[in-house]
């Protein structure tokens, strides 16, 4: 992406400030008018949504969620990993999750990476990353290999209502991914 398609506005940090020291600031302001929620760690609605990390997608606007609705796991391409399983287990196990919603999206960056970016981290820094890059060609394909890695856990009690969807950046809309392909 060229900087020109970057997007800027008054919230970059002024020269000498840091973008950390703003969000630390941003944080006094919001602590200022917080009020505990009084609720514990237990989703009000027992769904943990899994998604990308991509910066374009705000989760709880775009499927009508407030705070304490849901668990949120995100990562690179929102991909069902180790760690997901890990996450959901202890969501559905430890805090009454009983739905998984997995969201993948359009123009996603791992479209355009393959597993040769860890050769190429190896030949940078002098060491193998243990992670596999999880990067994909074809969208729906990896909602459907996520749903079932989902499915398949033996850590998950609740497999039956997981459900795979595709964000469209540029409409805001989910598409339903149909596990049977």
């Amino acid at each position: 992406m060229s900087t020109s398609a970057h997007r800027t506005d008054d919230r970059t940090a002024p020269t000498g400030d840091t973008v950390i020291d703003r969000l630390v600031e941003a944080n006094q302001k919001y602590a200022e008018a917080f009020t505990d929620p009084g609720m514990d760690a237990h989703p009000v609605l027992q769904v943990a949504v899994v998604a990308c990390m991509d910066a374009r997608l705000d989760l709880h606007a775009a499927l009508g969620l407030e705070l304490g609705d849901c668990h949120t796991i995100r990562n690179a391409g929102g991909v069902v990993t180790d760690d997901t399983i890990r996450s959901l287990t202890i969501s559905q196990r430890a805090l009454g999750t009983r739905s998984v919603i997995l969201i993948h999206h359009t123009g996603c960056g791992l479209e355009a990476l393959t597993e040769d970016f860890r050769h190429e981290l190896e030949m940078e820094v002098g060491q193998r990353p243990a992670w596999a890059v999880e990067a994909f060609r074809d969208v729906e394909q990896d909602v459907r290999q996520s749903m079932q890695r989902v499915r398949t856990s033996p850590f998950l009690p609740h497999t039956d209502d997981v459900r795979g969807f595709v964000f469209d950046v540029h409409t805001g809309l989910l598409r339903e991914i149909d596990p049977a392909g």
